[in-house]
């Protein structure tokens, strides 16, 4: 029987200690002794955050459906176990069998969000992980990174062993096969990096030097070992549909911030907004199989006992075979008491109808997010949407029985005037407007009309690579004409105006695209005592401050200049398909405020071809 890490005085003494105990419904228990290799597969947050993320379901049903690999759970505690295990001396432990972290062979840890980097610091530290990649022994586990921010991996180089650049489907098996082979040849960790440099998509950070001009911009970014690739090359599934997918998710004990079964109906954007990395980094488009769907909703709900289903993409109202899909699950589900959920919609006459049969019209709010006010400044971020399809669109709601609307709009985009900024709350109040024109008597009350501001972060791979971000005060002053603005509005009395934190914003700015010296701001700012810094309740921007001052960086070389067109980016030696070129091209495009049309109406030549498949060669036989 297994025995916890955690005694019953210390489980009493936390908050939800059902985070650490394991032994949830579907959770894989192999036995540790008759497996080659034990891989503790991290979210470097609290456990609500991380077993909703859909990433870490897929590689843990991949790793454990292989009978030589044994993959484990692990995710950050919160602060309050965080003291006891300090105080205690009790090493971090995977959820599965309980065992400490540092005897696995591997620590996976998911890159999703740049304001949980010290978190894993936490991780590393509790785990009894040295956390300078350089100080680790042969008797440690290899420390592999993934996810988004692992493509600008160089704020975190210096803790990371590895890592992999692309969609955890490819090329894992030949990594823990050549990890396998150099464990029974008893090699070194410095001969199974060297054999792991020429799997395509790993990046070993030991094996590169960065060098700078006296300006501070990268002068060169070069290998320094012979088995190290010039350019690390993206790795995706071609193939969406015949590859892995949970078809029994582990179901939490207590409440997540998912609380159902997610269904990936595709991967990829056709969209092209320019302020967006997941539609540049996903590329090529590529849909699964609506038959496959059909199969794995059933079987999911029927091995979780779940309520819910999602029905999850970039840009769902673009999945070519969503109302088939959604017709059946509506028919097969019919009076069973499941409920559809379906994120990133269009709002559109389609879209609206299948909410409404899915949706209990009184009880929810739609969700539009136009991102900027004003038509210019949706022309110059490739938004694709006018003010008449927004107003026909949610007048098409209120009509339906909809009175609750969120707008989601950003604020700092490049070219941004006072005017534009003024556009967000006169955009909302002609959306008010349109619900006063309906007939008192058909109204569905009052409506209520949310808009929510955050600030622009210009993110790797994106045609807004090259542009300037703000100071913190500037962004609060931006803010604060968007709430003055809101108080003039006829209908200011429907109108409710939510803005995102500044400080947090001007942090993931550097981290989003820092070099290798910004690591160090990290490292002390950890040892400031900086974590959780994605939650309110625990981030102290006085300590980053602090931690900027006493290592010398300077903030706002990272986020307050725009980047010369020929400047060198730390992850310029990345491939992800989609090239520079493009890139560029649509940044001047975007200077001019000229729209790009999406992948479906005109290939825009952005590379991602070169992978050959999902929308680049629909119709091509």
């Amino acid at each position: 029987m297994r025995k916890l890490a955690l005694n019953d005085e210390i489980l009493l003494k936390i908050e939800k200690p059902a985070r650490y105990i394991g032994g949830e419904v579907n959770s894989v228990m192999k036995d540790s002794e008759k497996v080659d290799i034990r891989f503790a597969m991290c979210f470097p947050d609290v456990y609500e955050i991380g077993m909703s993320h859909l990433g870490i379901q897929i590689l843990y049903d991949m790793f454990n459906r292989w009978e030589d690999v044994w993959c484990e759970r692990v995710y950050s505690p919160w602060v309050d176990l965080d003291k006891i295990m300090r105080e205690e001396q009790i090493p971090l432990f995977a959820l599965e069998s309980q065992d400490p972290v540092k005897d696995f062979d591997f620590l996976g840890i998911t890159l999703q969000y740049e304001m949980c980097y010290t978190n894993v610091l936490q991780v590393l530290e509790l785990a009894g992980i040295p956390l300078m990649a350089k100080e680790r022994k042969k008797q440690d586990p290899i420390v592999i990174g993934g996810g988004p921010c692992a493509y600008n991996p160089e704020p975190l180089a210096d803790f990371f062993d590895l890592f992999y650049i692309g969609e955890g489907e490819t090329v894992y098996r030949q990594l823990l096969d050549l990890y396998k082979e150099n464990k029974n040849h008893n090699g070194t960790r410095q001969e199974f990096f060297e054999r792991a440099a020429a799997v395509p998509g790993i990046y070993v950070p030991s094996f590169y030097d960065a060098a700078y001009h006296e300006d501070g911009t990268l002068a060169s970014f070069a290998p320094n070992n012979t088995f190290a690739p010039e350019t690390v090359k993206k790795q995706i599934a071609v193939d969406v549909t015949d590859t892995y997918y949970p078809r029994k998710p582990v179901v939490p004990f207590m409440k997540v911030t998912q609380d159902r079964v997610v269904l990936e109906i595709q991967r990829g954007c056709i969209r092209g907004c320019r302020f967006c990395q997941a539609g540049m980094l996903y590329r090529p488009t590529r849909e699964r199989d609506v038959k496959m769907l059909k199969e794995y909703a059933c079987q999911m709900l029927q091995n979780t006992g779940h309520e819910e289903i999602s029905l999850s993409s970039l840009s769902s109202s673009d999945y070519s075979q969503l109302k088939e899909l959604v017709t059946f699950l509506i028919d097969e589900f019919k009076g069973k008491g499941i409920n559809i959920s379906l994120p990133s919609l269009r709002i559109d006459a389609f879209s609206l109808d299948v909410m409404e049969k899915v949706q209990d019209v009184r009880k929810s709010s739609l969700t539009f997010a136009p991102e900027a006010g004003s038509q210019r400044m949706r022309n110059v971020i490739n938004k694709g949407l006018t003010e008449d399809e927004i107003l026909e669109g949610a007048g098409q709601a209120f009509e339906g029985g909809w009175n609750k609307v969120k707008l989601y709009f950003m604020l700092g985009l490049p070219t941004e005037t006072e005017e534009d900024m003024r556009a967000i709350p006169e955009l909302a109040d002609k959306i008010a407007r349109r619900y006063y024109e309906i007939p008192k008597d058909q109204r569905n009350g009052k409506c209520q009309i949310t808009a929510s501001t955050s600030f622009f972060i210009p993110k790797p791979f994106t045609p807004f690579q090259w542009a300037r971000m703000y100071s913190n005060e500037e962004y609060i002053s931006r803010a604060a004409i968007v709430k003055h603005a809101f108080h003039d509005q006829l209908n200011r009395k429907s109108l409710k105006y939510n803005w995102h934190d500044a400080e947090i914003t001007v942090l993931e700015g550097v981290f989003a695209r820092g070099d290798r010296r910004v690591g160090k701001v990290l490292l002390e700012a950890y040892r400031l005592g900086c974590i959780y810094d994605a939650w309110t309740e625990v981030f102290d921007y006085g300590k980053w401050l602090k931690a900027f001052e006493n290592t010398g960086a300077d903030m706002a070389f990272y986020n307050e200049r725009e980047r010369k067109a020929d400047e060198l980016f730390p992850w310029d030696f990345i491939d992800i398909g989609v090239t520079k070129e493009f890139l560029r091209r649509e940044w001047e495009r975007a200077m001019k405020g000229e729209v790009t049309p999406n992948c479906r109406e005109q290939c825009s030549g952005c590379g991602a071809a070169k992978f050959g498949g999902g929308v680049c060669y629909e119709g091509k036989n």
